[in-house]
């Protein structure tokens, strides 16, 4: 066997060849670390996602709910106006001229003036269902101009502020559902209306006023679904 000595093109040889060999499995590695990360990053990105689909949703199964109910509400009003004007005209001249107005009392809205009110209600509420916000809230302000001491003003009210909360005139749904809330506290639609708000608050990136908007609405509507669904959200922002 011939004796090859070690020429210093062999030496160089030698070392290229040494560090191909180690630097393949590095190469490799750094591979697999560019795509982990990337992987990570993809999972980061689907769980905000799917945060943010489960907030809407929320959103969306509470106004739905509201309207649903609602829908029961005017017809049961309808209904118990009906009774008045049988009443009346079974005794004609009892309240001739007199609807009574009990506006101020409370901040609570006084009695439906006549059929006209309930059909003008409706035709907003009709707007809303079909997702026709801007006219919904359109009509729905002017409803509120026209029957300010009506049955159906908070109902009104919340849904003109849901509107705009639809149209992305959060700072306009605020205002609009804070006067629902401060001038009837009692009704139903108060703790939507402030679930609401807390919607609007996420959306301008106050996370921290959304969070006392639905601690607030938990502890004065403990039993509503309005709170349910507050203290579902509150978990999220956690």
């Amino acid at each position: 066997m011939r004796n090859r000595a070690l020429t210093p093109r062999r030496v160089a040889l030698i070392a290229s060849l040494t560090c191909a060999v180690v630097a393949a499995p590095a190469a490799h590695a750094f591979a697999d670390d560019e795509a982990r990360n990337a992987i990570l990053q993809l999972r980061q990105q689907l769980d905000q996602s799917q945060q943010q689909q489960v907030q809407l949703y929320n959103q969306i199964q509470s106004l739905q709910d509201r309207v649903d109910k609602l829908t029961g509400e005017v017809q049961e009003l309808q209904h118990s106006q009906q009774r008045q004007q049988q009443q009346q005209q079974q005794q004609p001249g009892a309240n001739n001229g007199q609807q009574g107005d009990t506006s101020g009392q409370s901040g609570q809205p006084g009695p439906l003036a006549d059929q006209q009110e309930v059909n003008t209600y409706n035709n907003a509420i009709d707007l809303f269902r079909k997702g026709q916000y801007k006219k919904a809230a359109d009509s729905l302000s002017a409803f509120v101009a026209l029957y300010p001491n009506s049955q159906m003003a908070p109902a009104a009210r919340f849904f003109q502020g849901s509107s705009r909360y639809a149209l992305k005139d959060y700072k306009g749904a605020i205002s609009t559902l804070e006067g629902v809330v401060h001038d009837y506290p009692n009704d139903p639609h108060a703790a939507d209306a402030m679930l609401v708000i807390a919607g609007c608050q996420i959306e301008l990136n106050n996370r921290n006023a959304a969070k006392a908007t639905m601690q607030k609405l938990i502890s004065q509507y403990p039993n509503t679904q309005a709170a349910t669904s507050a203290k579902s959200r509150l978990k999220l922002l956690q």
